[in-house]
């Protein structure tokens, strides 16, 4: 790292950025993610930067949709892939770390299929991960742990084990009948088989070690017991020591094979972890934004800082008071005074700390749209920096750290000074820091500094470009509010705070005399200014509370109309069905009054009683099928009394008609309404001019569907007297605009006559491709004068 770079990691501390960088790195998975994290520094390029903050922006966007993606089991493995490549054999724990890590690599894919949406940023980080679920699968099932294979590995090791296990069985065997043999059982120590260098043995008494014939291989701890591999059985530990040799030939023949499967695809991984260590550096970013509840700030090369209720990251949640800060748009140098432990200093720190962590790549934690500068140069001079090795006062050192600053200082740089001026004679402390302020200035820095010196207020307020800030205090409970204002210069409220912690008034009184005029004055105004901030900060809490309580309103008046929206296509579709039940019930309904209808027809006599059933039974199916109520009688008054052959409409259905026969003794009137004769009450009955349509006594239509309107034009033709070819053309217009109008049904009238014309309509109708079926008229539809054609 360069000179500068060191210097500048000073400032990077100072500003605590390097406990943000770890805040972050306690989120990643990996240790390389880790180191990643906290080596990050500041880029000084805008392009860089706004690409940093997209990545951060998108993860952050991915991880609220679909939770983030876990890095769990990223293992650095670059080493032993490197090894695999020069013909070197891994270990089992190096092959199932690189599992692992193929492991992670394709759910990470995975992951972010099963994410459908737009194209991201971090699209060409996912694009080169490329998982190899063969290798991982050939790895994970051959190997179990770092110190077992399993049998399945291959055929060989599986035939060779299964051997192991037949041969030491059997050994087991031949010692078991040994042990419970009474003639080798009293010379054993205990009756058991156990091992010793890796072959059957025997416990005998040291005493009898004659008795049993075989080779020693151990001796217990006292000497009073000998394990003794009987030589019937050391042919079997022979054969089981061959056989375990060949096992671990055949184990490094697996590992080995592993090896070249890995080695082929080492590069792949090598790249497709790398990548993967880079997303979980950026998803770490996105986590530590959730956890601030951070926002994405706009960046720009211009120096400008507009800083919207933004919150230091390093101070408590609950207990820190966001602020709003601009510098570089009408002034490019902030002075921020008030009392101590006021805040001053916490808002340096959140400028400088928000501009480092924007351009590491980081989201701020702030309102949206905040904006906020690429910097060559972040300077920061805060906090005590005396120096007892170097053997320098408090001032001293400020001054040295000024001094390296303005070394390097250019107009792409964010300066920021605690206290400048301090530690020395307050008038040449003033004086001096008025002096460094022109000289930063004169190099076009932008410049945040906090004071107490009342001669840098005037200086603000005189000087064009530089602006006063302070930090609230409230008097009553001598507590500062931490509460930023731009524009209005702080007091030091020493006389009221000596006056709250009970200094006598008289004392006080003599000290304000002390004060020139000039002070006084100076503080009365910057007393009514702050009383005037206080006003309209008021004022704009209640704007506010306004504007919430009317967003409020008008949420709840949309869910209502969203309420009433549901609730009227909950009804609609309520209706809906009930129609469709409506018209279900009254099918079924005609279709068993037809039957009745066509039985009636059948008989010799109809009897009376007969007769009424049925017209009842029309009656309550014409009820049943038109739900609709009839309209109210509206007061009309025939102008005269009926005369048979009138014209006249049926009120409640809309229908004309003819006066059949006069009203008789219940004032019902018979009237043909096309084909059917029907008694109406008087009072139902309208009486037409024939020289005037209908449409002129029919102001209030009623409420039916449009297809109810004028059916008889759709769903009757009548073709008496007429040519059997005029007929049959006639026929064939009505068909087709029943068809046009929906209509599954036609009545045609033709008359009984001779026969001849209902002949041809129904020999028509049998080749005509739009009927489905025909038949004769029943009793009241007209009987064997008219045909009904159901269409398809």
């Amino acid at each position: 790292m360069t000179e500068i770079g060191n210097k500048m990691q000073k400032h990077y501390y100072a500003l605590e950025l390097d406990k943000i960088l770890t805040r972050a790195a306690d989120l990643t998975a990996c240790p390389d993610a880790k180191e990643i994290m906290l080596n990050i520094t500041p880029q000084k390029n805008l392009d860089k930067v706004n690409a940093l903050l997209k990545e951060t922006s998108d993860a952050h966007a991915l991880s609220g949709r679909f939770g983030s993606p876990s890095f769990g089991g990223l293992i650095d493995v670059t080493d032993s892939l490197r090894r695999s490549k020069t013909g070197s054999s891994l270990s089992t724990a190096e092959l199932l770390n690189i599992a692992k890590v193929l492991h992670v690599i394709r759910t990470l894919k995975d992951w972010r299929k099963k994410s459908q949406t737009a194209a991201t940023a971090l699209d060409i980080r996912f694009d080169t991960l490329i998982p190899s679920r063969y290798v991982e699968d050939k790895i994970t099932s051959s190997i179990i742990s770092e110190d077992e294979i399993a049998d399945n590995a291959s055929t060989e090791l599986a035939n060779i084990r299964r051997k192991i296990r037949l041969t030491s069985s059997k050994a087991r065997d031949q010692l078991d009948k040994m042990i419970r043999s009474s003639v080798v059982q009293k010379y054993l120590q205990d009756n058991i088989i156990t091992m010793r260098s890796g072959r059957f043995v025997i416990p005998v008494k040291a005493e009898c070690r004659g008795n049993v014939p075989g080779l020693v291989h151990d001796t217990s701890g006292s000497g009073q017991t000998v394990f003794i591999e009987p030589m019937a059985i050391v042919e079997a530990n022979n054969e089981i020591k061959v056989l375990e040799s060949k096992e671990q030939d055949e184990i490094a023949r697996i590992l080995y094979k592993l090896t070249a499967e890995v080695a082929e695809i080492a590069n792949q991984i090598i790249r497709s972890y790398q990548s993967a260590v880079e997303l979980n550096v950026i998803f770490a970013k996105a986590d530590l934004a959730y956890k601030m509840k951070a926002a994405l700030p706009l960046m720009n090369n211009e120096g400008i800082i507009e800083l919207k209720k933004a919150r230091h990251p390093l101070i408590d949640p609950e207990k820190v008071v966001a602020a709003n800060v601009t510098l570089g748009i009408d002034f490019d140098t902030l002075i921020i005074t008030g009392p101590n432990t006021g805040g001053k200093t916490v808002s340096l720190k959140l400028i400088g700390l928000l501009s480092l962590m924007a351009m590491c790549g980081f989201m701020i934690p702030a309102a949206d749209n905040c904006r906020l500068s690429v910097f060559d140069y972040v300077f920061a001079d805060i906090g005590d920096e005396q120096s007892i090795e170097q053997s320098l006062s408090t001032f001293s050192a400020h001054i040295t750290n000024t001094i390296d600053i303005l070394k390097i200082c250019n107009n792409r740089s964010l300066v920021l000074l605690d206290e400048l001026g301090a530690g020395t004679d307050p008038i040449e402390g003033a004086a001096l820091a008025i002096a460094i302020l022109q000289d930063f200035r004169s190099k076009r820095a932008k410049i945040a500094c906090t004071t107490h010196y009342a001669e840098l207020k005037a200086f603000a307020l005189q000087t064009k470009g530089v602006e006063n800030g302070s930090c609230e205090f409230d008097v009553a409970t001598l507590r500062p509010t931490y509460k930023l204002l731009i524009g209005v210069p702080g007091r030091s409220n020493a006389f009221a705070i000596s006056l709250r912690l009970g200094m006598e008034k008289e004392l006080v009184e003599k000290a304000e005399q002390l004060v020139s005029s000039e002070s006084r004055e100076f503080e009365n105004v910057v007393s009514a200014l702050e009383k005037q901030q206080q006003g309209l900060d008021k004022k704009a809490k209640e704007i506010e509370n306004a504007r919430r309580k009317a967003v409020k309103a008008q949420r709840k008046a949309e869910e209502e109309l969203a309420k009433v929206r549901r609730e009227a296509e909950n009804e609609i579709e309520k209706a809906r069905q009930e129609a469709q039940q409506l018209m279900s019930k009254t099918r079924a309904q005609a279709l068993a009054l037809l039957d009745e209808i066509e039985a009636a027809k059948k008989k010799t006599d109809v009897e009376a009683e007969d007769k009424a059933k049925l017209k009842s039974q029309i009656k309550a199916l014409e009820q049943t099928a038109d739900p609709i109520a009839k309209k109210a009688n509206d007061g009309y008054t025939l102008p005269r009394k009926l005369k048979v052959g009138d014209e006249v409409l049926i009120f409640d259905i809309d229908k004309n008609g003819t006066v059949l026969e006069l009203p008789d003794s219940s004032g019902k009137v018979l009237v043909q309404a096309g084909i059917i004769q029907t008694r109406v009450n008087l009072s139902n009955l309208r009486l037409l001019n024939s020289k005037k349509k209908k449409q002129n006594y029919t102001t209030s239509k009623r409420a039916v569907n449009r297809s109810n309107l004028d059916v008889k034009a759709v769903t009757e033709v009548d073709l008496r007297g007429m040519t059997a070819i005029e007929a049959i053309m006639e026929l064939e217009s009505a068909i087709d605009s029943a068809i046009m109008m929906n209509m599954n049904q036609i009545t045609i009238i033709h008359g009984k006559g001779t026969g001849v014309l209902r002949n041809e309509v129904q020999k028509y109708l049998k080749t005509c491709k739009y009927v489905k079926s025909f038949r004769l008229g029943v009793y009241g539809e007209g009987e064997a004068g008219v045909t009904i054609a159901e269409l398809k």
